[in-house]
């Protein structure tokens, strides 16, 4: 091998090992937990995919009016009004709480949608009630019987439980409960208790699953 040859395979050899040194760099920064971006408003929305843990089912064990426990699963869940009139779950900020009509909510569970339309005010007084937590990942907060309502937390609930979540308080239903988005599975849309009154209370019945069926929807 000629001297002119050695050289270059010298400086191809170290060429390719500044490759190889630098790839792993390339791969830690594009796996680096996503970012989060201050929007207009001041407040932080969620802005690549990640992968993240279920959060917990939720259940407040107390007495009180509707709007009173509301205001509790509000605080112990560290959520607030949401900033924009009406905004997709991916884009609101994080630590919001916002709502969505029984049908919609209904349609976006049965298919699986992976985002869901929010609302600042309830759009109809049976509206279901969202809360976007610290780490961008959604529950769905309604009352439920007593008798389900202390199967919902990890340690009591079985591999898969069939849970009626009803959109309003009453005594057939009056613990207030957050189950996770990603952990339900529906197939039938709600139903409306008073058949003939369109605005009145509705039941959704679902699965709340052990493991997430879908991934938590995120911003683009």
């Amino acid at each position: 091998m000629s001297a002119l040859d050695r050289a270059f395979c010298t400086v191809h050899s170290k060429y390719a090992r500044g490759i190889c040194a630098t790839i792993p760099l390339i791969v830690m920064a594009l796996s680096i937990s996503p970012t989060l971006v201050d929007v207009a408003s001041g407040a932080k929305t969620e802005t690549l995919a990640m992968e993240k843990a279920a959060p917990l089912a939720v259940a407040i064990e107390a007495a009180g009016s509707e709007e009173d426990l509301r205001r509790q699963m509000r605080a112990k869940n560290a959520v607030t009004e949401l900033h924009d009139e009406r905004v997709r779950f991916s884009q609101a900020q994080i630590g919001s709480f916002g709502f969505i009509a029984p049908q919609a909510l209904g349609m976006a569970l049965i298919t699986q949608s992976a985002d869901l339309g929010l609302e600042r005010a309830a759009p109809t007084v049976n509206a279901y009630e969202v809360h976007k937590l610290s780490d961008g990942s959604g529950l769905l907060v309604g009352f439920m019987p007593q008798d389900q309502a202390k199967q919902i937390t990890p340690a009591e609930r079985p591999k898969n439980l069939r849970i009626s979540l009803y959109s309003t308080l009453s005594d057939t239903a009056p613990l207030i409960v957050a189950v996770p988005i990603v952990k339900l599975m529906v197939d039938r849309m709600p139903i409306r208790i008073e058949p003939k009154k369109s605005d009145g209370p509705v039941i959704l019945e679902m699965d709340l699953q052990s493991t997430a069926n879908r991934k938590s929807p995120v911003g683009r």
